[in-house]
Order: C-alpha cells, then sequence, then structure tokens
C-alpha cells in the first residue's frame, strides 16, 4: 500500500517514542515507592536544597518524575520526546549541580530547542532533523542546574487552544479525555496538571500558556516581551512581530512557578539572549506587594464580545469576594474597547494571510479546525468575502462578527504598518486609562469564556480568545491560578439563554458549553499587571492564594496516582 513520506515520517516518530519508552531502564517502568512519593511532595526549592547538600540525589529525582511522566504519557498523549537517558547523562556529567535549579526536572514544549532531538513542532517536515546544540533555553535551563527530561504536545499552527497534530497525535485533559488540555501549550498543562513534572516552559502569542492554565488546572505567567529568552525556539511563524510571542514558565504549584521564575530571571538571561533586557529579578517589589494593606483591584467581567460563561464568572466572582472580604477596593472596570484590540490583534497576527503556518504542511497533512478556518475565511475570493461580510452585518445584524470579517486578509507592508500605528495608539490609550482613570494596583478577568473546549472544537470557538489576545497586544503580564471546577449544579446556563441571539464570536464559544459534561473541569482566573511586572503579579497571585485558602476555598489539584 503506497504511504507518503507525511505518514512515513509520522510513524517513524511514533514509532521511536514507543520503543523508546519500551526499552527504558526497569527504574522507570516499576510502581512509585515511599521515596517516590517523598519526592513528589516536596517544592522545588526544598529539592535544591537537598541536591545541594548532597541529600539527595539528581538521577532519582528525575527517575521519579519519569515514573509520573510516563503515567500521564499515557492517560493524555503529553509527551512528544522522551529525553530520560540522556537527561541522566545531564544530570551526572552536564548541568551545574549547585545552581539555583540544580537537580529539578524540567518539561519542555516541543517547539524548544534539546541537542540531539527534533524540534518538529508538530510538522512532519521538520522530523528527522536533530539540532546539532542546545538552544538558549536549554542552556540557560542546564547553567540553572535544571535536567530536561521531556518535551510536550503542541498543535501544527501553535494557534489552537487544542493541541493535535498528525506527528504526535491528540492530546487530552487530564481531567477528562473528551476535552483539551488547551494550548498551544497544551501538552505542558497535561503533564504538570496530572504531576508528571513539576516546572515547564512554553511559548505564548495569544493566550498559549494561560490557556493550558485555565483548561488543565495548573499555574502560569505570561510574562512581557523581553523579560525571558526568545532565541533558540522554533515556531509556526517565523518572523511575524505584529504580535510577538513570548516564552513563559508554568507550573504545577505557584510557590514552584515564583521559585522558577525569580530563580531563571537571576541567571541573567540578557547576557545570553540579545532580546532580553538587562533587568534583574526586582525582591522589593515582589515583597511590596507581599505586604501592602489595601489593593485598589479592577474587575473586567464581560469584553463586550463573549460574556463569560456562568462557571468562569462563578470563579472571577468568587476572587473578587475574596479580596474584598480582606479588606481591599475591588470595583468593575469599563477599559478602552477589548474589542478594538481583538480586531487589531488577529490582523496583525494573520498579516501574511496565513501563508507562513500553511507553508509546512505536506500533502495531506492534518490541521487544526480553528487555524483551517482561519485559512478558509482568509482565501474566500473578495467578492465573496464581501458578500458575506454584508449579510452578516445588515441581515444577521452581527456587528462584532462583520467587524472581524471586514479586515481579513493579507495585508500589504503599507496595510501592516497602519496596524502597527493603531496597535501601539491602542496601547497608549489603555496605558493612559490605566494609570489616571482606573489607578488600579492589579486587575482580574477570566482566562477564557468558557472551560475547556471538546476536541475539534476550536471550529467554532477559534474567535474566541479575547481574554488573552487582549493582554498579549498589549504586552502585560498575566498570571493564571486555578480557582475552582465545574459544578453540574452551580454553572447550568439560565433558562432565558438563546444560543441564537448571540453574536458569531459568542455563539461559537458557547456551542461548546455544557456544564453537565464539563462537571469537574478547571476553572481559572488571569491576574494582569502592566508591563514587566512579573514581581507584582507573582506576590499578587499569592495573596489571592492565601485569601481563598483562609474561606476555605483552596483549589485542590489532581491527585498524582
Amino acid at each position: 500500500m503506497f504511504m507518503s513520506q507525511h505518514h512515513r515520517d509520522c510513524t517513524r516518530k511514533q514509532n521511536e517514542r514507543a520503543s523508546k519508552i519500551a526499552t527504558l531502564p526497569p527504574a522507570y517502568l516499576s510502581p512509585l515507592s515511599s521515596e517516590d512519593r517523598t519526592i513528589l511532595g516536596k517544592p522545588i526549592q526544598e529539592l535544591v536544597q537537598e541536591v545541594h547538600k548532597q541529600i539527595t540525589n539528581p538521577v532519582d529525582i528525575l527517575r521519579t518524575y519519569g515514573k509520573v511522566a510516563l503515567k500521564a504519557q499515557e492517560k493524555t498523549n503529553c509527551v512528544t520526546e522522551i529525553l530520560f537517558p540522556e537527561a541522566e547523562e545531564w544530570a551526572q556529567k552536564e548541568v551545574n549541580l549547585k545552581g539555583p535549579l540544580a537537580g529539578i526536572p524540567v518539561s519542555l514544549k516541543d517547539s524548544v530547542v534539546v541537542k540531539g532531538f527534533d524540534t518538529s513542532v508538530g510538522y512532519s517536515c521538520k522530523t528527522g532533523k536533530p539540532y546539532a546544540a542546545d538552544g538558549i533555553m536549554v542552556r540557560i535551563l542546564k547553567d540553572a542546574g535544571a535536567v530536561p527530561f521531556v518535551k510536550t504536545n503542541l498543535p501544527t499552527t501553535l494557534l489552537s487552544f487544542e493541541s493535535t497534530n498528525d506527528v504526535w497525535g491528540r492530546c487530552t485533559n487530564p481531567h477528562n479525555n473528551k476535552y483539551s488540555p488547551g494550548g498551544s501549550t497544551g501538552g505542558e498543562g497535561a503533564i504538570l496538571a496530572f504531576g508528571g513534572s513539576r516546572i515547564g516552559i512554553g511559548s505564548d502569542v495569544a493566550g498559549s500558556v494561560r490557556a493550558p492554565a485555565h483548561f488543565s488546572g495548573c499555574y502560569s505567567i505570561r510574562c512581557s516581551t523581553g523579560r525571558w529568552p526568545k532565541m533558540g525556539n522554533d515556531t509556526s511563524m517565523p518572523g511575524q512581530e505584529g504580535i510577538p510571542s513570548v516564552f513563559s514558565p508554568m507550573a504545577r504549584t505557584l510557590n514552584d512557578l515564583t521559585y522558577f521564575t525569580r530563580s531563571f530571571i537571576g541567571m541573567k538571561p540578557w547576557k545570553y539572549d540579545h532580546t532580553v533586557h538587562p533587568l534583574e529579578w526586582r525582591e522589593e517589589v515582589a515583597t511590596e506587594y507581599k505586604e501592602k494593606k489595601k489593593f485598589r483591584v479592577g474587575v473586567l467581567r464581560d469584553d463586550g464580545v463573549v460574556t463569560p460563561a456562568p462557571a468562569c464568572a462563578r470563579a472571577l466572582d468568587q476572587v473578587a469576594t475574596a479580596l474584598s472580604s480582606e479588606g481591599h477596593e475591588v470595583f468593575d472596570i469599563n477599559p478602552p474597547s477589548p474589542y478594538e484590540a481583538l480586531v487589531i490583534a488577529s490582523q496583525l497576527l494573520n498579516a501574511d494571510g496565513t501563508r507562513t503556518f500553511s507553508s509546512f504542511f505536506r500533502s495531506g497533512e492534518w490541521n487544526d479546525p480553528g487555524a483551517a478556518q482561519m485559512s478558509f475565511y482568509m482565501h474566500l475570493p473578495r467578492p465573496i468575502k464581501y458578500l458575506y461580510y454584508l449579510w452578516v452585518k445588515h441581515v444577521k445584524k452581527d456587528s462584532i462578527w462583520a467587524g472581524l470579517l471586514q479586515g481579513w486578509s493579507e495585508k500589504s507592508a503599507f496595510e501592516n504598518w497602519q496596524l502597527v500605528a493603531k496597535r501601539e495608539a491602542y496601547k497608549a490609550n489603555w496605558h493612559a486609562w490605566w494609570q489616571e482613570e482606573a489607578k488600579m494596583d492589579f486587575m482580574i478577568t477570566v482566562p477564557n469564556a468558557t472551560p475547556a473546549v471538546p476536541h475539534n472544537g476550536m471550529k467554532d470557538a477559534v474567535s474566541s480568545c479575547g481574554y488573552t489576545f487582549l493582554f498579549n497586544l498589549l504586552d502585560y503580564t498575566c498570571g493564571i491560578m486555578p480557582v475552582t471546577h465545574v459544578d453540574k449544579t452551580l454553572d447550568q446556563l439560565p433558562a432565558s439563554f438563546n444560543l441564537k441571539k448571540l453574536n458569531g464570536v459568542a455563539r461559537g464559544a458557547y456551542m461548546h458549553y455544557d456544564a453537565t459534561k464539563m462537571d469537574g473541569l478547571p476553572v481559572a482566573v488571569q491576574v494582569v499587571g502592566q508591563r514587566l511586572e512579573e514581581e507584582k503579579v507573582l506576590s499578587v497571585m499569592d495573596r489571592i492564594e492565601s485569601a481563598l485558602e483562609s474561606r476555605g476555598e483552596a483549589y485542590q489539584l489532581l491527585e498524582i496516582d
């Protein structure tokens, strides 16, 4: 039977992964011991101290997390490349065991470059091309003492809140296998929430470290551009700078996220990567917001495009109430139009007419349903697209969906520059509003209008990304923390709900909201600061977590079997 090069390469990579798992040493395949469970229960800071004192062997930590990573892989298909044998050698001969991350296994989005391994980004044309040297991200991690041990799943285009591709298959949500773990850093979301890793690195251009934390139930922070390295990684859209992608950390717990972020920045990444600002970790800022008596907290309850579903609105209200009960000033806000940001950002991100991410596809290669929808509308003949726009705006009376369709076309350099000017004016408007009108310490909002989407749900929900995408355009620091789970009793839609009356973006999102089917899925909140405020945001997240815990509302992580 004829098999294309695409299918041969996909089969080869999946066989390689299966073979590597099957031939691992017995230490990775045995049940968890009491010693393993002791290691799993310790925050990374404590494990680092034990490695420094030679109380705990880094290889033992690696093997413990390797066991759980394999369980996570079996349940969710979150892992692409298995690095265990190489990682043992790195832990013994290469990494700096006196560094601030000494002996800590770290999972990496598949797009991060590791020597000796492919960086496929889910495209078959990128397989069979292992890198000769580590990328900058991995060099810093090893110099800090961390041990890369797995690479994780993602969607081909990196433009989806799902994580599926032909090379590695579909990644599923650890809470419910009928749902997405998020995207595009979905493999990280799954492995961290499952407990197969404590710290990981992903990238974010429209919510890609935030949606997975929300969908799967872990923690992440979207750093501002220039705070985290950019070089030494691959992407589906090289050269795209209209809405810059940023690499950022993720973690199983907030304590680990904070320690990881502080330690990594403490490695002075600007000495490795010219794109990083020479900005030290500001402990005085972290301390200020850990101790500040009264915050001014703005709450964005609705972006004017998609009203948050009951489960997400409940989580946001839970945090607002907890902060208010601690004596903080909590108030609703009406910022400059988030819809305007969605229009500008979507056109900038796809100014090439979706040509770049499409250029890596081979004949017969599967595309994410959401990305395929973007390409479909992009390539409609202009007369047909214009007629459809007129029908949506004047017959359907849907100005929201019509406004997104109106400018959905490939841009010339002249048009792209005009969009960049609009972006900068919009950012200036937001900055002035925040400083002069809102005068907030920080704001809170939902990470997405709904919890996790079911598989292939992005075909309908592709445009429902405004609650994250807004802050990519603004380049604001945003943290995600899980708060609660969908409750099939509390989170049902009201009897008056009518899907047909929603705008096209909201309708696509709500088509898949079903509190009964979603029962038990995680729900998070998004904590937002301004540019380069990572220290503040992490401290505020800690204050929020403490406020929730004092009310008996601490989030329950998935237990490790």
